[in-house]
């Protein structure tokens, strides 16, 4: 019986390791993407529901802000919340423009370290918070420099996308001093994220 197998050290050998290697590198290149893909995918049974915000529906005039050109109300939106997984000890929503001319987007609303018992947070005007607003959430530094909710005020000219997201956290607080930058606090947010849903609405100023 013939053995074609090429010998241990011919260029044909070296060849077939090589391909070899290159197999199980992608094959390990692909479950290691699969794997982190997944685990970024939003869960299905997370949900969040609001009156002020619906995919693709132009925000309502009351949600925007009320300086630099705008005359809004800045009325922060009614929203609430269901199906969150287990394991969930915080929830935090935060409000987020990727289309500011900034080249860094414009971070409207960042709240924080709302308890797990939590379904919703009820809609407040600017300095005033309502009964049922959570005791021990936290309104973070905006990028208007003010702690809370600033609504929306896009330049003149194509609408822009505002990005609504409630993140169901696996921490019950997160370690941050009360003038972390607003980045910071997305950071740690996405870092201790069990799972996220999210709204986009358009608003625009002709």
């Amino acid at each position: 019986m013939r053995d074609d197998s090429p010998a241990p050290d011919s260029p044909e050998s070296r060849r077939l390791d090589l391909f070899f290697s290159l197999g199980v590198a992608i094959g390990v290149a692909i479950v290691y993407i699969a794997f982190h893909v997944m685990a970024a995918t939003p869960d299905k049974e997370f949900r969040v529901l609001s009156p002020d915000f619906a995919d693709g529906v132009a925000l309502d005039d009351r949600l925007t802000h009320s300086q630099f050109g705008c005359w809004g109300a800045d009325r922060s939106p009614l929203l609430s919340w269901s199906g969150a997984p287990a394991g969930t000890q915080s929830y935090a929503v935060t409000l987020f423009d990727p289309d500011a001319p900034t080249g860094s987007g414009w971070w409207h609303w960042l709240v924080i370290d709302i308890p797990a018992a939590t379904k919703g947070l009820p809609a407040t005007s600017p300095g005033a918070k309502p009964a049922l607003w959570p005791a021990t959430a936290r309104e973070m530094r905006n990028d208007f420099g003010a702690a809370g909710y600033g609504g929306p005020c896009p330049p003149p000219g194509p609408s822009h996308r505002y990005v609504l997201t409630v993140f169901a956290l696996g921490v019950a607080k997160l370690d941050l001093p009360d003038d972390a930058s607003a980045a910071m606090v997305g950071y740690l947010i996405n870092a201790n994220a069990l799972a996220r849903v999210r709204i986009v609405s358009p608003y625009g100023r002709p």
